[in-house]
């Protein structure tokens, strides 16, 4: 048999739903998988997946030095505590560091499920990933993530590197996974991509660092300022906000003993840590990691349970599609997400992902909330409670956080308070009509809020505004007796960051634009020997912009997939697939672009540049 691929049967339930027996034997509350036939293998031996980036690897610069801080092979590790190594920094090159990135290479042949994975220093999570779904011949792929921020930890000695990825070998399910992991450190960061777009000299400092900002000179050359922005910028991969890391980052996570993150099964299950922080904080960013898996693996076509317990459905995937992700202190609600639908490489179609992988596959985002404004809660030497829920959860999702903080060496203690507050619960209107199989559902959601708050450091007092909003909507329809479904939906999210010294003098601004635009179509054909065939149309993107002063980068990813799949007794009997890719990267300094189209498990079509397009 070919490999083994990971594929929800959730999808087209309703199609196989013609009587109240056939969707209890066809429904299972655990992702179903099809075996693919011969006809379907992979394309030679050690194939190279991919998911499309910026910088290209080819691009990047030569570190330093590298330190390769793991290898181990993830075999039948599942119900089986994280693999644990020490983390000693490298002696030959040593901190302070201009960048450091992650180098992960995976390896795997067999038949094997797609696995969720993340690496872990000290409790910090420093990376989500996922696996790619192997071929009996091998396949191999590899993962750069920029960890710059993360510098405070890995200048510290005789810590412990976890990474966790369950996965299950038997008779069956063959694949091993093969991780290496390694440290690529700069101590000088060299210019190679080239300038495309002329520089214009930036009057508002581009470090996000009010202290340092407060303390530079006024007097400072213009050329020094713009020798300092280019340096700061130019570093391919950046976020876009030039900060100095954190000085300490704590982690909001669980105890490790099944991996840092908490598992959330319901909507009620509470995910918390007590942290004490130190009252010299002057700054402070919550990043989030979350993914979903089993039943909410796809919680954006969830339907209603009302609808499943109407049609006597066996299914547990339901609540709807709607997900918030919410930060709490002391039980009070402080920050938000609605994650991007990540999609994992057995997902929908698993042929779509062969070789080029969905969006956010191989490098889950993070989210950044700023809690700066509420350090007046927080800043009097006591433990105070930080929790993570999620809006409608159900079995299961992967949650934790790592807080970082900036501390005023010059201050024993930092005084903060809160000016403004207004953070009104989430506007949430629902839609439901439904006669039998077939029915529409709406879920349209909103939400505006803004927080002020000022520290007095000995730079002097500091105030941070933040303000961020979102509009979601998510249309889902079943026709034909449920065989033919239609998800679509639109996600919209701004963010404005804004800090200003006593004097009512900028310090630096922040501006986040982010789009998730999805829209899947399935269509499900079952004929009389039991066979059945599912068609499937899908555009997944992303967008974001990010202006910090006058840096200004826009991404612009967008995939469009199609494809067919014929299946009887859970094995795939032939199939179809075609995924086009354009990725585009833009700044005050670069412009990148590439175009990729796949089919049938091979590249047909791959052509980047680095011309702008005027």
């Amino acid at each position: 048999m070919g490999s083994v691929l990971h594929f929800i049967l959730y999808l087209v339930m309703t199609s196989l739903s013609q009587s109240q027996s056939q969707s209890q034997s066809q429904s299972q509350s655990q992702p179903e998988r099809l075996m693919r036939a011969a006809g379907l293998e992979g394309i030679g031996s050690h194939q190279e997946y991919f998911e499309v980036r910026y910088p290209p690897s080819s691009h990047e610069p030569t570190p330093s030095c590298s330190h390769q801080v793991l290898h181990h092979s993830f075999g039948n590790t599942i119900d089986s505590p994280p693999y644990t190594t020490s983390y000693i920094p490298p002696s030959r090159c040593p901190p302070p560091w201009s960048r450091v990135v992650l180098h992960l290479h995976a390896r795997c042949k067999g038949d094997q499920y797609d696995r969720i994975a993340a690496v872990w220093l000290a409790g910090v999570e420093i990376l989500r990933t996922s696996t790619a779904e192997p071929t009996s011949t091998g396949i191999f792929w590899n993962v750069r993530k920029d960890v710059t921020r993360y510098s405070s930890l890995f200048a510290k000695p005789s810590l412990d590197l976890t990474m966790m990825l369950e996965n299950i070998v038997n008779n069956q399910f063959t694949g091993v996974y093969h991780v290496t992991l390694t440290l690529l450190y700069y101590n000088k960061y060299a210019v190679t991509s080239p300038v495309r777009i002329p520089f214009i000299p930036c009057p508002e400092s581009l470090n996000f660092d009010p202290i340092q900002s407060q303390s530079r000179s006024r007097s400072r050359s213009r050329s020094r300022s713009r020798s300092l922005s280019l340096s700061l910028i130019q570093e391919p991969g950046a976020r876009g906000v030039s900060e100095s890391p954190a000085d300490l980052i704590i982690p909001i996570s669980d105890d490790g003993r099944r991996g840092f993150w908490f598992k959330v099964e319901e909507e009620k299950d509470s995910c918390s840590r007590r942290i004490r922080i130190p009252r010299n904080t002057y700054r402070a960013v919550l990043e989030l990691y979350a993914s979903f898996h089993g039943n909410d693996e796809f919680w954006y076509s969830n339907p209603p349970n009302s609808y499943i317990t109407a049609n006597g459905l066996d299914t547990e995937r339901g609540n709807g599609a709607y997900r918030e992700v919410y930060v709490t202190i002391d039980g009070k609600v402080v920050g938000w997400e609605i994650p991007f639908p990540v999609i994992f490489t057995g997902g929908i179609n698993p042929l779509f992902w062969e070789p080029m992988v969905a969006i956010g596959a191989f490098d889950l985002p993070s989210y950044d909330i700023d809690l700066t404004p509420f350090l007046g809660m927080i800043l009097d030497g006591k433990e105070h409670v930080f929790g993570i829920g999620v809006v409608k959860g159900i079995s299961y999702w992967l949650v934790n956080a790592n807080l970082h903080l900036w501390l005023d060496h010059e201050s024993k203690v930092v005084h903060a308070n809160p000016v403004v507050h207004h953070s009104p619960e989430t506007s949430i209107e629902r839609q439901e009509e439904f006669k039998g199989l077939d029915g529409a559902f709406d879920v349209d959601a909103e939400k505006e809020t803004q927080i002020t708050g000022w520290v007095i450091t000995s730079a002097g007092n500091i105030t941070t505004t933040v303000s961020q909003g979102f509009s979601f909507k998510n249309f889902i329809k079943f026709q034909h007796k449920g065989t033919y479904k239609t998800v679509k939906q639109k996600f919209k999210a701004k963010k404005k960051v804004k800090v200003i010294d006593g004097r009512g003098e900028s310090i630096t601004r922040l501006k986040v634009k982010r789009r998730y635009p999805m829209r899947l179509v399935t269509n499900t054909q079952q004929f009389r020997d039991g066979t059945y065939r599912l068609v499937t149309d899908l555009s997944h993107t992303l967008r974001e912009k990010h202006v910090s002063g006058c840096f200004v980068k826009s991404i612009d990813n967008v995939q469009n997939s199609k494809g067919w799949i014929e299946v009887k007794d859970h094995s795939v009997l032939s199939g179809q697939s075609s995924t086009m890719q354009n990725y585009s990267y833009v700044d005050r300094f670069t412009c990148y672009s590439r175009n990729v189209a796949a089919a049938g498990g091979r590249v047909v079509a791959d052509n980047s540049t680095f011309v702008c397009e005027l």
